[in-house]
């Protein structure tokens, strides 16, 4: 099995908290990643019509199992709710588990000011894929894999695709609020600053 990370390029929750819900993407289309590797679009395809046939989808891991043996290790921290394609990549949504290691990766996904997990990896088989012959050409492009996992990491691979937004409860995002704030006629800088750190920071 091969893994290729990136970073979660979106990350938004459920209204509701207790269902530690969420979605992002865990693989995009077009990016090199350190591995120099690219992922080409449809490359899920199969794989994808499989999951849902089969009713046989890929695991949600942390870390990739940590790179251990152990039952624990190997124990899945959540199950994938919806896998896509859309142009930008695999779209992922997930829901974690009411367990230790699944409340604990939730409370990770959701710390202010950053997330302090914040990446995505696949764990999958090459099944088809372009070797490059040239300096400038990636050193495979996959045309075809065999989605088996997809983990919560610490340090994807890709540094290109990032948290874009969070959701609180109520449905509303960062961006949402930072426009109210300038709506209501604080500069662009002085409404990050009162979301970073409160109005006493003015």
């Amino acid at each position: 099995m091969e893994r290729l990370s990136c970073g979660l390029r979106e990350l938004k929750f459920a209204g509701d908290a207790a269902s530690m819900s969420f979605s992002g993407y865990g693989a995009v289309f077009g990016n090199v990643d350190s591995y120099g590797d690219v992922i080409a679009k449809g490359a899920f395809r199969e794989t994808l019509r499989d999951a849902r046939k089969t009713d046989a989808w890929p695991a949600m891991l942390l870390q990739h199992g940590g790179w251990g043996m152990g039952a624990e290790d190997l124990t899945p921290i959540g199950v994938w709710i919806d896998l896509a394609e859309d142009d930008v990549g695999l779209k992922v949504e997930g829901r974690l588990a009411d367990t230790a290691r699944g409340r604990e990766a939730y409370t990770l996904l959701k710390m202010d000011p950053r997330p302090a997990l914040d990446g995505l990896s696949i764990g999958y088989v090459a099944k088809k894929f372009t070797v490059g012959t040239k300096p400038d050409e990636p050193r495979r492009t996959l045309e075809k894999v065999e989605l088996l996992e997809v983990s919560l990491v610490t340090f994807p691979a890709n540094p290109k695709s990032r948290v874009g937004s969070v959701k609180s409860e109520s449905g509303r995002t960062i961006r949402d609020a930072e426009r109210a704030l300038r709506d209501a006629g604080f500069s662009a800088a002085e409404a990050k600053a009162i979301l970073a750190a409160g109005f006493k920071t003015l």
